[in-house]
């Protein structure tokens, strides 16, 4: 079969239009004339420009209708007017005979290259069978999802791309579904697997649709790969299943805590029972009853203050656990978790020291220092009293110095947690809170800073007594012990506390810490 391209096309309408002239000026007639421009007419149907074809009627036109002049100068003698005529209007519909026909190839030529680029550039694997279940058409996505070569799968029977323990099953399935065909979407509640090149075996969605042509029936199969969305629906129920280990270990560290909080409440009581007998042994008049009650009320109000923090902790990191429950959230579950758990530890502890109230008086409480990062340590116990804020207030902390000191973290933390928890309670709302700190050459400086309700300056000599209270702070709810329990703990930690107030304006605690030889 023979083609012709654009520029070939347009070589030969060119040629033959200047060769028609140079013949119909050398030998007059009118059928040269007719016969070239018709042809060279028709070769702009090849031509890709769209305006060639009226160009070459337009030339042909203007050309046939100044011959009679031409061929009277040649002959001597003037041609018919009919027949002139009838060549122009030969050419005329001869021209817009080739325009339609130029106009369906463009056309046919367009939907073609559209058809073909969808069908190659398709993000989905396309396949067309015939009646017997041969591949005809694979597109490149196809090729690309199977691990096959071009054209290496034209002519197979489609069962090459099936696994081979279904393929009875699948043969079966397939001589069903052309008998009566139907139309079928992706999902469809099926569990699907395609087998590649290499024998291996993938998950796939798969759509059906058919047609028929020339009483052959063909279906169109479209593949998608889902391993990836299997996987990732895999590490999902993989994480809830950690997530639900993770909430049944939260609920038997609750419970644990609940038993344990019940056994040192009894102990508690015991040992109030115990002091209220000591007291009523001691103390006869109703004064000394009344000092008693008032020493075991406080005692509580104190317990109460300790632990309303860690408490608290445990609350907002349970709470927040049930947020993250995708995967790439693991590293916040498991932060949370530690937290809680910290918090648990940290009540145990708070409650053993309680109890030995009496060994802190006899500086008999336990010292255990530890190499820590002061900068991460400080901040985690900042974040865990921003929970105690009031609305408006917030805790800004500051760190200079090096990332490493030495001392018993258990003490340094009640001692954060006690002075943070009184900037906050004695600041108002929008009252911040300033926190910094400085490591260097061995010495932990830790300034806190609030713009409360300050210490009248005849009160300061005392705030390190056993249940002293300021005058100012009587309509605030506070036991008088935390002062001095901290003046114990620095004791214990060769340190020094150093306190600034301005009536009405705020208060700033120093706290200075030396670096101990582990």
């Amino acid at each position: 079969m023979i083609s012709l391209n654009s520029r070939q096309a347009t070589f030969f309408a060119v040629t033959i239009f200047i060769v028609t002239i140079i013949l119909g000026y050398s030998f007059p007639g009118r059928s040269i004339i007719s016969s070239g421009m018709l042809v060279a007419i028709f070769l702009t149907i090849f031509i890709r420009y769209a305006y060639s074809t009226i160009i070459a009627g337009a030339l042909s036109i203007a050309i046939a209708a100044v011959y009679p002049v031409i061929h009277q100068y040649q002959t001597g003698f003037f041609t018919g007017v009919t027949e002139n005529l009838f060549i122009l209007i030969l050419i005329f519909f001869s021209t817009l005979l080739a325009w339609y026909v130029k106009s369906l190839l463009l056309h046919l030529q367009f939907d073609r290259t559209h058809m073909t680029s969808l069908f190659e550039n398709a993000t989905e694997g396309i396949i067309l069978t015939d009646g017997k279940g041969s591949i005809v058409l694979a597109n490149p996505s196809a090729e690309q999802i199977f691990g096959y070569s071009r054209d290496e799968l034209t002519g197979k029977a489609i069962e090459i791309l099936i696994p081979r323990k279904v393929h009875p099953h699948h043969t079966k399935l397939r001589t069903g579904y052309y008998k009566a065909p139907s139309n079928r979407t992706m999902g469809s509640g099926r569990d699907l697997y395609a087998l590649r090149k290499d024998g291996s075996e993938f998950p796939v969605e798969v759509s059906l649709s058919h047609y028929k042509q020339n009483n052959e029936q063909y279906v169109i199969a479209f593949v998608v790969d889902i391993t990836t969305r299997k996987q990732t629906e895999h590490n999902i129920q993989q994480k809830q299943a950690e997530l639900e280990a993770i909430t049944t270990e939260i609920q038997l560290l609750n419970t644990q805590l609940e038993a344990k909080v019940e056994e040192r409440t009894a102990i508690l009581k015991e040992a109030l029972e115990k002091l209220e007998q000591s007291q009523k042994e001691l103390h006869d008049a109703l004064d000394k009853e009344k000092e008693l009650n008032e020493m075991k009320s406080r005692f509580v109000s104190m317990a109460s203050h300790e632990f309303r923090t860690p408490l608290s902790t445990i609350l907002s990191s349970a709470t927040l656990v049930s947020k993250y429950p995708l995967s790439e959230d693991n590293d916040k579950r498991m932060k949370h978790i530690t937290r809680i758990k910290d918090a648990v530890d940290h009540m145990n502890e708070l409650l053993e020291d309680f109890l030995s109230l009496g060994k802190l008086e006899e500086n008999r409480v336990g010292f255990l220092p530890a190499t820590f990062s002061p900068f991460d340590f400080i901040e985690e116990t900042v974040d865990e009293m921003k929970t105690q804020a009031k609305p408006g207030q917030e805790i800004s902390f500051s760190f200079d110095g090096e990332n490493e000191f030495v001392t018993d973290k258990r003490l340094l933390k009640n001692t954060l947690i006690n002075l943070l928890s009184n900037a906050i309670k004695f600041s108002g709302e929008n009252k911040p809170v300033y926190l910094s700190a400085s490591n260097r050459d061995s010495k932990l400086t830790i300034t806190i800073q609030d713009s409360g309700i300050g210490i009248p300056p005849e009160d300061i000599p005392y705030l390190f007594d056993t249940f002293f209270r300021s005058k100012n702070a009587s309509n605030i709810q506070g036991t008088g012990l935390g002062l001095p329990i901290i003046k114990r703990y620095l004791n214990l930690l060769q340190g020094s506390i150093e306190v600034q107030s301005t009536l009405g304006k705020g208060t700033t605690f120093t706290v200075v810490l030396p670096g101990i030889t582990e």
